[in-house]
């Protein structure tokens, strides 16, 4: 054998002279595609096809392990973008904000659903098909000089910030993100039901969800309750002070909407649980659709 035929070289790199094999595929690997494993070394892809093999860390309630919580930070910075729009154009707040039945004059003013239903003015809200209203005032605030105007964002967002963190790391994003977005739509409908003609904003209703959940979180895991005691004090305090000061009907509604769907979450059997949490997300979203639904339908028929 001459010297040429016994040069080895890199499966992924022919042009370097490589004389150390993969311990997995035995094929030679030049020092850029070395990987230490515990006893010699590893090529790229079988690092790679060992690292898909091995089972994801997963919390109690089924989501993966995160220590960035990316969702609450997009949520956030939506929250401010919209806030922003707000103060840059202040009719967004009537054409995106939560709204079950209101009217429009011929004029251009807003009237509530009480008035006279006639030629002169033409109905806006859910009533008029504008069912997107649900979640997009959920992250609406009040303008600067409306009731407790920049309070009420400041309050909200650090909320979030606060609790929000904590939620997303143990549930994960995904499942996060839908005990969201599932609060926001239930504070709105509890907004529809008691009082459909009030226009709301806020991320109250989700951020209440969130405190929902924070609370049966730390019952199911055993968590020394006294200081998840006192930021759930706090929040049922500003339910108490928003009957007067911003909407407690939304507040209300992302509460039991959040709790509901926290307790699918930390109670669904481990077997299936995954099936389980995804079908009673699910079934509470058809519910709140279908409160909605007949809500509207009867509002509607109220006016005709």
């Amino acid at each position: 054998m001459t010297a040429e035929s016994a040069v080895t070289t890199c499966y992924r790199h022919p042009k370097v002279e490589s004389y150390v094999r993969c311990i997995r595929c035995d094929r030679y690997i030049c020092p850029d595609c070395m990987r230490e494993a515990a006893v010699g070394h590893q090529c790229v892809e079988c690092v790679k096809e060992g690292a898909r093999s091995v089972r994801q860390a997963r919390t109690a309630f089924g989501g993966r392990i995160s220590s960035v919580p990316l969702v609450t930070y997009v949520l956030m910075g939506l929250n401010l973008v919209a806030y922003l729009a707000e103060l840059v154009r202040s009719s967004v707040v009537d054409r995106f904000g939560m709204l079950g039945a209101g009217l429009v004059g011929t004029d251009g003013v807003h009237y509530s659903w009480v008035y006279p239903y006639g030629s002169d003015y033409h109905p806006e809200g859910l009533v008029d098909g504008e069912w997107y209203r649900l979640l997009t005032g959920a992250f609406l605030h009040m303008p600067p000089d409306q009731g407790i105007g920049v309070v009420h964002i400041v309050l909200n967002m650090a909320s979030l910030w606060t609790i929000g963190r904590v939620v997303e790391s143990q549930l994960g994003r995904a499942r996060y993100l839908a005990l969201y977005l599932l609060s926001a739509l239930g504070g709105s409908v509890l907004v529809l039901l008691i009082a459909p003609d009030h226009l709301t904003v806020g991320a109250s209703g989700a951020v209440f969800g969130l405190g929902a959940a924070y609370y049966v979180m730390g019952r199911r895991l055993g968590y020394d309750m006294a200081g998840i005691n006192r930021h759930i004090t706090g929040l049922l305090l500003w339910l108490v002070i928003s009957a007067w000061a911003t909407s407690w009907q939304g507040h209300l509604g992302g509460l039991l909407t959040g709790g509901a769907v926290t307790l699918a979450y930390a109670y669904a059997p481990r077997e299936r649980r995954t099936l389980v949490q995804a079908v009673a997300c699910v079934a509470l979203l058809a519910l709140l659709v279908v409160l909605t639904w007949a809500k509207v339908s009867g509002l509607s028929e109220g006016a005709a």
